[in-house]
């Protein structure tokens, strides 16, 4: 199990490196609505960069003769053009030792560069910059000579020592993916795990159910327990077992190991006749769940944990009854990789605009739900290097099956959202509508995040790349209480999946957050480990006496249904 611990924690440092560039919520949902390729449409902006070159000539002329300079460098066999030692795509030998494969490399390279340069020279302003970064960094990625059979070494020997076969089998797998959504080379195999198998196994009882939601107790596994309960939260746009994902690597398992109570809020995977759900159903279901939490375990408080999309509607939820005069029934507030100041959005502002957003909202109304597989297609494309390409050389080229990891197992679960959520969520985001009071309606009730004067747990992942670490830490001058901040050395998924035990796990606390966030980042002490054991502390600074693990699940209306995880975790 340590092997097989360290071999994935490995490949998700791997995975959270490439994925590092941040892209804001309400641009990922437009583009999974309308397709990625809308991100390619650059005709304006290139006419923007041919305009502004042609105003600096001198700009082409100097670009122009270093890149010829240097191809003849490399047709004479001199140049010293090389790729990082980071870059895996040419680590075989073959690529310095075979003079034809090192010259095409270096062509590359070079070209890539100089796109690169004239690209950043010709001062673009900062939408059109984003967009044909992006569109270049495709085009660089996909034109890269390890791509093709004919030029790939590896594959050429693959292709050798097989008889072929290699090249079989990945045209099969090809086929195979192309034939569905997402269309993009598998990158897990899933047939591995199995969900209540080898996942999502924390025991416990599904103690509640509605059309929305399901309610999961855990089992206590210490004689005694917190008083006060956690209620966990997830995203809507993925399945909850992120958060209970496999022995050793489960956060309600090691929760429920310090003697927390824990309960989870499993969400239904919505069909078209949910198209009505939005921000008021799902937060009804987390004040529903919140009831269900006080009734069972007779607690006149809960601590709310809320990740990412689940963290936006925790901290509206959090929010409304602040506004209501019920802040009491919260022991603490706990978001986690959970934005919910869209300021520093990034590519947002460069390609989400009133007529996407509208163009956005029919598509997904036309089904009734966002599909999350075109979610899955789009965020594999943001990083198309190791999300595409990388999958593509190893199951079509060398003929390879895709790892088993259980994270990407995870993901590959993909969900459904309803229309009038993605449409709350793009409206939102577009908006930046939580950073004003009164600016955002919850529960017929106006958010005004500074109400929410109990002490939050900020968690943030410093190579995230769906929620910015600096807008994270945004979130504790938004709230009223005193904040925690922890800034993981991880991305957006293995800031959750953070079990003790990894060697390279680091993060900084703070309970002092006015600071810039440059100045946090160098001025915070990085601690050896990771957040959970910091996490479990605070919890139990704030959760009350402990008390008698309860002996039965449920109690009063809310009796126990069936063993977890549920049913709704199943539904395709």
């Amino acid at each position: 199990m340590v092997a097989q611990t360290e071999t994935m924690v490995g490949h998700t440092d791997a995975l959270d490196e490439a994925i590092r560039q941040a892209e804001p919520l309400d641009e990922l949902l437009a583009d999974a609505a309308l397709g990625t390729w809308r991100r390619f449409a650059v005709g304006s902006s290139v006419a923007r960069l041919t305009f502004n070159l042609a105003r600096h000539p001198g700009v082409v002329v100097r670009r122009s003769s270093e890149y010829l300079g240097e191809f003849g460098r490399i047709a004479m066999g001199v140049s010293d053009v090389a790729p990082s030692p980071r870059d895996r795509r040419f680590s075989d030998t073959a690529w310095q030792d075979n003079p034809f494969l090192r010259r095409l490399l270096q062509t590359y390279l070079a070209t890539a560069s100089s796109a690169e340069a004239i690209v950043g020279d010709a001062q673009l302003d900062w939408e059109s910059h984003k967009k044909l970064e992006f569109a270049l960094d495709n085009l660089i990625e996909a034109l890269a000579p390890s791509n093709s059979p004919l030029t790939n070494p590896a594959a050429l020997k693959a292709a050798v020592d097989t008889g072929g076969a290699s090249l079989v089998k990945g045209a099969r797998r090809f086929l195979r993916d192309m034939s569905a959504p997402p269309r993009t080379p598998s990158m897990v195999d899933r047939s591995q795990f199995t969900v209540g198998g080898n996942l999502a196994v924390t025991p416990g009882k599904v103690v509640h159910r509605t059309e929305l939601f399901e309610l999961i107790q855990y089992a206590p596994s210490t004689p005694e327990v917190l008083s006060v309960p956690l209620l966990m939260v997830p995203p809507m746009i993925n399945k909850y077992y992120v958060m209970d994902l496999a022995p050793d690597r489960s956060l309600v398992e090691f929760l429920v190991g310090q003697g927390v109570q824990v309960f989870m809020i499993s969400w239904r995977n919505p069909q078209p006749r949910h198209r009505d759900w939005g921000f008021d159903q799902y937060g009804g279901g987390v004040l529903e769940a919140l009831e269900a939490v006080e009734q069972i375990t007779g607690s006149e408080h809960t601590q709310l944990f809320g990740a990412c999309s689940g963290g936006v509607v925790s901290a509206m939820t959090a929010a409304h009854l602040a506004h209501g005069g019920a802040q009491d029934r919260l022991g603490g507030l706990t978001l986690v990789v959970t934005v919910l100041d869209q300021s520093r959005a990034g590519f947002a502002g460069a390609a989400v605009d009133r007529r996407t957003v509208r163009l956005a909202k029919a598509a997904s109304a036309r089904k009734g739900y966002l599909d999350g597989r075109t979610l899955a297609e789009v965020f594999a494309w943001l990083r198309p290097g190791d999300l595409i390409w990388n999958y593509w050389v190893s199951s079509y080229l060398l003929g390879k099956p895709p790892p088993a990891f259980d994270i990407l197992s995870w993901n590959a679960d993909v969900t459904r959202m309803p229309a009038k959520l993605h449409h709350d969520f793009l409206d939102q985001g577009v908006a930046n509508t939580l950073v004003t009071p009164g600016k955002q309606m919850f529960l017929d009730s106006p958010v005004d995040l500074s109400a929410v004067d109990v002490d939050a747990y900020v968690v943030a992942g410093v190579a995230d790349h769906l929620c910015d670490w600096k807008s994270c830490y945004s979130t504790p001058n938004l709230l009223g209480g005193k904040t925690r901040f922890i800034l993981s050395t991880s991305g957006h998924i293995a800031a959750i999946v953070n079990p003790p035990g990894n060697p390279k796990a680091r993060f900084q606390a703070s309970d002092d957050n006015q600071s810039s966030p440059e100045y946090y980042l160098s001025g915070a002490s990085p601690e050896q480990g990771t957040w959970w054991t910091d996490y479990a502390a605070w919890l139990h600074d704030r959760c009350g006496p402990m008390k008698p693990a309860p002996t039965d699940m449920g109690g009063g209306r809310f009796e126990p249904l069936v063993d977890a995880p549920g049913t709704y975790v199943f539904e395709q």
